[in-house]
């Protein structure tokens, strides 16, 4: 016998991502006449046997020879079996057996599979390797050979049985599971949450098992079934407990007495073809619920811890300040290099790149796109994906050296010293949950302070950054508000910890133009109420005009010039940044107008003032 792969598609798992609230997939359930029929049969079915005792007063083990194959009266509503037992109170009690077994194999199976399907998936690297390769080999184990052994070295015991049976059952969970996370562990919002300096249970906890709960209810309604027809067919080969009454035992009685009472087939057969049939359409009710909720797809972005390599540095290129400025910095970056593994060898994507940020000083990186402005900034927050390396001189901030720091000593430093604000706000917003929980959580990790301080707190940031109604927004879900109320949402999470360095990629690049205005305006009078250091991730000279003090202009990885943003205006010095200048529209030269085409007849071109005072000279016709 060969065990089922996960019954969730990838579209459902992609699906999963959205999870939707639990009250809006219940009120779908219900809409559902499939999924409504199902749940009361399964009610009813699951009742009856637990309250079999009250149901019939018949011993279902009692045996009678006077009773063998009795028809059907006050005392036998649905007559005896071959050796004279009750048929009603068997099919009750057989009840009991073969929704328990099922319910022990699932659970085994959801025990394993789900905690090795998070950390496989969320971690990756050895554990990922070790634990796939497992799975494999006990997918390639057939079943049911594995559980005739079990039964004749430990004894015909259903329940131990099922155990088993349960453990084979778990790799098809721990694929679905870790398909699940790997699906969403690069999400945006994710990399928000890591920005913010959550430690990884809690990003596991909050934003990893909502993606992974809907397919896994799905695949354990499919496995009930399944688990249900397994304990059967044991029963039914007689390898299952003399003294206990199961559907399948019952159908093995059935079946020798098939052509003296043929009928005796019939009450274990419906019972379970239904709670069968019932399972597996009860979990296609709740894929086709999840279908109807599902949000739109969001473009996944890597990012994940930064892996240090130690390697010889060349010598690093000066940031452009006097030592005496260097003195007041509140980061120094010198030598930083990030290469990528490629099939031709290494890829070298930030090649010596040096800055520094003085405290209450707003820098722009600046360059074309490609040049390496977001791998800096990645590489400062240690955010890069796990097979960049990355190698620097300096990486010094406040005094502390962050290249040897590890991912918990790292989350100390995200969201309370360093904040992010992200070029894509409403993917940096996880839809499950609302927003005042997102901006709650870390102020209460990196403060401490109580729930209520906390939503105080957010709710004052709220306010500051423009927002008219603070607790609306507070209390709506992302997709309740727009992008440019959505990057005000960001930089009231970024700034709410007090950092010191704000480094903001790009963070007007999804918005139209009076909201990037008042963005930027919103960083600048924060950044001077709190006299933080701000790195500006652009490629808009303009917004470097309205906002930098100083500028750093990147070219394929490595710094060309850097300079104060008066110097630089005025005075460029390299060849690539007098280009990009150039490239810009101001004093341009304004297109002219279009003109019109000539008419036959009419030599000589036409002018759109004439045309329009001789129509009004001439009047109307």
């Amino acid at each position: 016998m060969t065990l089922p792969q996960s019954a969730a598609t990838p579209d459902t798992i992609a699906l999963a991502v959205a999870a939707p609230g639990r009250a809006g997939l219940l009120r779908r359930l219900l809409r559902s006449p499939v999924a409504v029929t199902c749940l009361v049969l399964l009610a009813l079915i699951s009742l009856a046997s637990l309250f079999a005792p009250l149901l019939t007063s018949q011993d279902p083990a009692h045996t009678s020879l006077t009773d063998s194959l009795a028809p059907v009266s006050g005392q036998h509503p649905l007559g005896g079996d071959g050796v004279g037992r009750d048929v009603l109170s068997r099919l009750l009690y057989g009840g009991r057996t073969s929704l328990l077994g099922a319910l022990i194999a699932v659970a085994v199976a959801l025990v394993i599979g789900v905690p090795a399907g998070l950390v496989a998936g969320y971690y990756r690297k050895w554990f990922d390797a070790v634990s796939s390769w497992l799975a494999n080999l006990l997918m390639a184990v057939p079943a049911i050979i594995v559980l005739l052994v079990v039964m004749s070295a430990v004894g015909q015991n259903t329940y131990v049985a099922m155990a088993v049976f349960g453990v084979l059952m778990s790799p098809g969970v721990f694929r679905l599971i870790r398909a699940s996370v790997i699906s969403v562990r690069e999400e945006l919002y994710v990399d928000a949450a890591r920005v913010s300096g959550l430690a990884d249970p809690r990003i596991i906890r909050r934003h990893i098992l909502p993606v992974v709960q809907a397919p896994t209810v799905i695949q354990a309604a499919q496995m009930l079934g399944l688990g249900i027809v397994i304990q059967s067919g044991l029963e039914f080969l007689g390898l299952g407990s003399a003294t206990q009454a199961s559907w399948g035992s019952m159908l093995n009685d059935a079946f020798a007495n098939i052509y003296t009472k043929p009928v005796l087939m019939v009450w274990p057969g419906v019972a379970l073809a239904v709670t069968v049939a019932a399972f597996g359409l009860l979990g296609n009710a709740l894929r086709d619920a999840l279908d109807g909720s599902a949000a739109n797809g969001r473009k996944p972005r890597g990012a994940a811890a930064r892996k240090q390599v130690a390697e010889k540095q060349t010598p690093p290129v000066t940031s452009g300040m006097s030592t005496s400025e260097a003195d007041d910095a509140l980061l120094v970056l010198e030598g930083l290099k990030v290469t990528y593994p490629t099939a031709e060898g290494e890829k070298t994507v930030v090649d010596g790149v040096s800055l520094t940020v003085r405290r209450g000083e707003v820098l722009g990186l600046v360059g074309e796109s490609g040049s390496g402005k977001s791998q800096t900034a990645f590489a400062v927050l240690g955010l890069l994906p796990r097979e960049a390396q990355v190698s620097s001189s300096r990486l010094v901030f406040d005094g502390t050296e962050l290249g040897g720091l590890g991912r918990a000593e790292m989350n100390r430093y995200r969201g309370r010293r360093i904040a992010y604000v992200p070029q894509e706000p409403m993917s940096n917003l996880d839809p499950s949950f609302r927003i005042g929980a997102q901006l709650v959580e870390p102020v209460r990790r990196h403060l401490g302070v109580s729930a209520a301080e906390a939503k105080t707190k957010t709710l004052g940031l709220l306010e500051r950054v423009g927002i008219a109604d603070p607790e609306r927004v507070f209390h709506s879900y992302p997709h309740q508000i727009s992008g440019g109320m959505a990057q005000r949402v960001l930089i009231a999470g970024a700034v709410s910890c007090e950092p010191d360095l704000l480094i903001a990629d790009e963070p007007t690049t999804a918005l139209d133009v009076t909201v990037q205005a008042e963005v930027l305006d919103l960083v600048r009078s924060l950044q001077r109420e709190r006299n933080m250091g701000v790195i500006l991730v652009t490629h808009d000279f303009g917004v470097v005009a309205d906002i930098c003090d100083r500028v750093t202009v990147m070219q394929t990885g490595a710094v060309v010039e850097s300079a104060p943003v008066r110097q630089l205006f005025a005075d460029p010095q390299h060849p690539y940044t007098r280009m990009l200048l150039a490239s810009t529209l101001e004093d341009a030269e304004p297109r002219s107008a279009l003109g019109r085409p000539v008419s036959a007849g009419v030599a000589g071109p036409t002018n759109s003032a004439a045309i329009t005072n001789t129509a009004r000279q001439e009047g109307p016709a």
